[in-house]
């Protein structure tokens, strides 16, 4: 008989909410739309005592934050920008995360956007880069998506985050296809 009973939570978005290491009172910029579900847990993770904003880049992404803030009861701010020019004053946010964005930009995007993310960011806040794992094998050759191999070859989230100025940055895990890496300002 064993004395702990492992087993996976119920809620896929609890490995996403821990590896973002937030608090009751932080502040959190999330970027972009693409992965939808985390919206409502992470604003929660902060509570009222903190504040959650968003940045996309349409208005049907804004409609669509609107409605999930509705129906999960949460307060966030929505910006409509582009990524590489983040309408936020200069160490707003505890912590930042970008989910399935950063290898989809082109360099100059991305380099852009990284920069600004570092500018947003708190002394030692946090930008937790989410995306997914590289595949091997047979499952690479049929991979439907495919990130810059420019940002592949130069070590991908780790090497971009590095190359912006980001320190201590370094993979915290990688599980059920994802990547989770972060870096501090």
């Amino acid at each position: 008989m064993s004395l702990f009973n492992l087993k996976k939570s119920s809620d896929p978005l609890t490995l996403e909410v821990s590896m973002a290491g937030l608090k009751l009172g932080s502040t959190l910029l999330q970027l972009g739309l693409s992965n939808e579900d985390m919206l409502a847990p992470l604003t929660k993770a902060v509570g009222i005592s903190g504040e959650s904003a968003v940045a996309v880049e349409t208005d049907a992404e804004v409609k669509r934050v609107h409605e999930i803030a509705k129906n999960a009861g949460v307060l966030i701010d929505v910006q409509k920008t582009r990524f590489s020019s983040l309408p936020f004053i200069s160490e707003t946010f505890d912590a930042v995360v970008a989910a399935n964005l950063i290898g989809d930009m082109r360099i100059n995007e991305r380099v852009l956007c990284l920069q600004q993310i570092l500018q947003v960011l708190k002394p030692n806040g946090r930008c937790l880069v989410i995306e997914a794992a590289p595949r091997g094998g047979l499952g690479a050759l049929f991979a439907q998506r495919s990130l810059d191999r420019t940002y592949v070859a130069y070590g991908g989230a780790e090497g971009a985050l590095k190359a912006e100025g980001f320190r201590a940055v370094r993979q915290l895990a990688e599980r059920e296809g994802k990547r989770y890496i972060e870096g501090m300002k």
